[in-house]
């Protein structure tokens, strides 16, 4: 009997569907993050029947013939491209990308990541690094002695001095741009990774070429909706009971045939 093994694979992929949603609401506080969706496909189907199969000396085709399907199957767990909200914070070294773009840096390994979380921080040695102490490129240092840190739309980062009227210019962010965002490899603490799906990424200045600005003093909100979350975890839940269904009802079949005498 074919249906115990078809809702099992409902289940599970209900329960994929949970795991999803249940880690988009875990990080509807994390800055910068996109929602998941779990996305399926239907598994291969046997043929019984083929349609326009032959069914008669006269040559009489079968419109439709017979294909009983096997079941769900995840196909992918993609990203929800949207921009989250921009909170002020008041920091001078936080910044919100407005737009599209991904700030660069780099890992311990020496391998670049990517990542729109513009909590920044400064260094012991004044170097801009990310929450996690990675090196923002290019990198940035600010003197000691700098009175404050003022940065532009377009990612020029000034250092104001008490001696000094004009600030100085330190240096200026770049934004990375991907043709295919959402084949990035997620790796945790908001980074991300090029890969062959994504392609290489196009480094440019903030506002040009479609690439988004940077606001300071801000930081982007998470982009998940509790609302539809929620929504999507009661439809999972739903799923994972009707198919549960399923298989005490397959069972009883199976009961009922193994009592016929």
């Amino acid at each position: 009997m074919k249906a115990l093994y078809i809702a099992a694979t409902g289940m599970a992929a209900q329960q994929m569907k949970v795991d999803v949603v249940s880690n988009n609401l875990a990080n509807m506080s994390t800055t910068g993050y996109n929602a998941r969706r779990a996305d399926f496909a239907d598994l291969h189907y046997q043929q019984v029947t083929r349609p326009g199969t032959v069914s008669a000396t006269d040559g009489t085709l079968l419109p439709t013939g017979v294909q009983i399907g096997l079941g769900v199957r995840p196909s992918s767990v993609s990203v929800v491209l949207a921009q989250g909200t921009p909170t002020l914070t008041g920091g001078d070294l936080d910044v919100a990308i407005e737009g599209n773009g991904y700030l660069e840096v780099t890992l311990p390994s020496g391998a670049s990541a990517y990542t729109r979380d513009g909590a920044l921080k400064r260094s012991p040695d004044g170097l801009i690094v990310t929450s996690d102490g990675y090196p923002v490129v290019p990198g940035i240092t600010i003197p000691a002695d700098a009175r404050s840190v003022a940065i532009n739309a377009q990612g020029e980062v000034y250092a104001y001095f008490d001696n000094q009227v004009q600030p100085q210019l330190l240096g200026q962010f770049t934004l990375a741009d991907f043709v295919n965002e959402k084949g990035l490899e997620a790796i945790g603490s908001n980074n991300f990774l090029e890969t062959t799906a994504s392609g290489a990424p196009i480094v440019g200045v903030p506002g040009t070429d479609g690439r988004g600005t940077l606001r300071q003093g801000y930081l982007e909100e998470s982009s998940v909706d509790p609302v539809r979350e929620v929504t999507e975890l009661i439809k999972a839940q739903r799923g994972y009971e009707l198919n549960a269904k399923v298989i005490t009802a397959a069972d009883q079949m199976l009961a009922a045939t193994t009592q016929v005498r």
